[in-house]
């Protein structure tokens, strides 16, 4: 090596030295304020939304009546979702003191079996369309969670939804996604009368899709929550109280004229939903689970979505000493690739709906001398792509049954052959990195009585297929499923199951009280960006907005829950605000290294600053992600 050489990998290193320790001083400038309140604090993915929370607020409502009507505003300006998608939610309720969850995830209708998708010729069920649908949760979601936590009345939540409803000025991004999916969306009436008014088949070359800042209107959507409203109101005339007024709302979606004429759209274009399915669909308040990081428990909703998979994570990252590596330094990276790499295997193989069975083993797989075995297999020097999932039954003192299904697991399976026809999977209209990225708004709200809330829903995103007369875009979480159980034993398409999906809401407790919320948009990237964020708040003292905007790193060795499911071992993508130094480093270790201006991480956070009993808020500055205290 000449002088000359030994200089720059000198300086270079120096550089990394030197932006390793100065990280926390960068990060002190952020494109948005700390959002400051005491009395309340509403974030989700669009302004018009959290505007839709902070009206609620000041009509009296708490957190959960606030996330309500945010939910129901993100669903009617389509952001990522739509009303028929699903919803999930973890709650703090300051009078019990306890953390609840809300799992409203459809379940796969009458005839949804994999010998059905096997004989359409698919290797894994379609990405859109009637035949991606699950049953509807977020409507069902959205009204369990405001009668049993909430104190306004339904037409008093919606109310902001339904005055989007009637027309709101559309959002370019939204606007160009139509115009984008316009040959899809044409074939289904439903869907072309809600998205694309100015649709002229004898002049193709006009724009369909809405222009930025038209009115948007939905007046079979603005019919649909009329009749919700409606029923709450005939049952309360005929002195209902105000829980059973809302199950008279409920009763109207899931079993009345809705659910007829959802079930006949569907079925017109091939879909598989049967009114026993909508009746016999259910919401369930659950218990999360947890883990304990250095003093902070963490909550998780439990298996039926990938949330365990950052629980894991922190038990394999606790005995670490994480700042001493330097804040994004590249053993720091390594160390959080690795974990995940190990983490996001178990989530692969092990990860389903808990109502149904197989049971998962997720007491093995959250127990700590679990992660101790699974810490041992790091290779700190290299990239691991060989890591397959682990076994946690002895740790909850079982006995794998499928031991052989284990041995033979591979990250990218060999595409199956399904009846009829050469390995055919419907086109995937999604690369893999929009797979990776797909779906999900965040929603976060936390009052001064105490009640906090954390959001991740989703489905029903464009191209949403809409049942005609409804306005209602159907869920796409089908896809989700696999349709061979050498994949994954536990998320095998059956009707009534409920596929593994990727959303993820989150809180934190300290000494027994809130401490945060935080989700974010995304795919499989959900919980890697969440545990980032988690260490940049506990481990590297940033305030929440600081660890919003941060520069997180993304992995996608894990199998996508969308589209081929396809696994991308070694991929690394990350900013120049790593070093150069750090980036050859990873190189050197076995990783291939995509640098990009900007990585996908648009978390929505809450803090509650338990010194001074207020609260602070965080917002990516990426997109449209808004939010408003008080």
């Amino acid at each position: 090596m000449t002088t000359r050489s030994l200089c720059k990998l000198l300086i270079a290193a120096l550089l990394g030295l030197l932006a390793q320790i100065s990280a926390p001083a960068m990060a002190q400038r952020t494109v948005k304020p700390v959002l400051h309140g005491s009395h309340w604090m509403a974030i989700t993915g669009k302004p018009l939304a959290a505007t839709a929370g902070a009206l609620t607020f000041n009509r009296g409502g708490n957190a959960v009546d606030a996330a309500c009507a945010m939910l129901a505003a993100t669903s009617t300006m389509w952001d990522t979702l739509g009303w028929g998608g699903e919803t999930q939610a973890l709650i703090y309720n300051p009078h019990t003191g306890k953390v609840q969850g809300i799992n409203a995830l459809g379940v796969a209708p009458s005839g949804a079996t994999v010998e059905f998708f096997r004989k359409q010729g698919m290797v894994y069920p379609p990405e859109y369309g009637p035949l991606a649908a699950v049953t509807p949760g977020t409507p069902g979601g959205l009204m369990v969670m405001l009668s049993e936590y909430g104190t306004l009345s339904l037409a008093e939540v919606l109310a902001p939804a339904m005055e989007m409803a009637k027309g709101y000025p559309i959002e370019e991004s939204q606007a160009d996604n139509m115009e984008s999916r316009r040959e899809l969306l044409a074939k289904w009436p439903g869907s072309r009368k809600v998205f694309l008014p100015h649709l002229d088949e004898k002049n193709p070359e006009q724009r369909a899709a809405p222009l930025a800042g038209e009115i948007f209107r939905q007046p079979d959507l603005l019919a649909t929550l009329q009749k919700l409203v409606d029923a709450e109101a005939e049952a309360l005339a005929a002195g209902k109280n105000r829980k059973q007024a809302i199950q008279a709302a409920y009763e109207r979606f899931y079993r009345g004229d809705i659910a007829r004429q959802l079930v006949a759209g569907s079925k017109a274009f091939g879909g598989l939903m049967t009114l026993e399915d909508l009746d016999r669909w259910q919401v369930h308040i659950e218990e999360p689970v947890s883990t304990n990081y250095k003093g902070i428990d963490v909550y998780k909703l439990t298996s039926w979505v990938q949330g365990p998979v950052m629980l894991q994570a922190l038990n394999l990252l606790e005995p670490m000493d994480l700042k001493s590596m330097g804040y994004n330094s590249s053993r720091y990276i390594h160390t959080l690739y690795q974990v995940m790499n190990l983490a996001f295997a178990d989530r692969d193989f092990y990860y389903g709906d808990p109502y149904v069975p197989p049971v998962e083993p997720i007491a093995g797989l959250l127990s700590k001398k679990y992660a101790d075995q699974r810490r041992a297999l790091i290779n700190i020097e290299h990239n691991d792509t060989g890591i397959k999932p682990g076994d946690p039954y002895p740790f909850q003192g079982g006995k794998n049954p499928y031991v052989k299904l284990l041995k033979n697991w591979q990250a990218n399976p060999p595409k199956a052959k399904a009846e009829g026809a050469e390995g055919f999977q419907q086109a995937n209209l999604m690369s893999a990195d929009e797979g990776f990225l797909a779906g999900t708004t965040s929603i976060q709200a936390a009052d001064a009585e105490g009640w906090v809330v954390s959001v991740t829903p989703s489905g029903g995103w464009i191209p949403a297929f809409i049942p005609e007369g409804t306005g209602i875009g159907l869920s796409q979480r089908m896809q989700s499923f696999v349709l061979d159980e050498a994949i994954n034993p536990f998320n095998v398409v059956h009707p009534g199951q409920r596929p593994r999906a990727t959303l993820t809401p989150s809180l934190a407790m300290k000494d027994g009280k809130p401490l945060m919320a935080f989700s974010v948009q995304g795919g499989d990237t959900q919980d890697q960006n969440l545990l980032q964020f988690f260490l940049n708040m506990v481990e590297f003292k940033m305030n929440v907005q600081q660890a919003v905007e941060a520069h997180n790193i993304l992995s996608y060795q894990m199998q996508s829950s969308f589209g081929a499911h396809q696994s991308q071992p070694g991929r690394l993508e990350l900013t120049r605000r790593v070093s150069e130094w750090d980036r050859a480093e990873l190189e050197r270790m076995g990783y291939k290294v995509d640098v990009v201006e900007r990585t996908y991480s648009p978390v929505t956070a809450i803090w509650l600053d338990q010194e001074n009993g207020t609260i602070w808020g965080g917002a990516s500055e990426q997109g449209d992600d808004y939010g408003i205290g008080w």
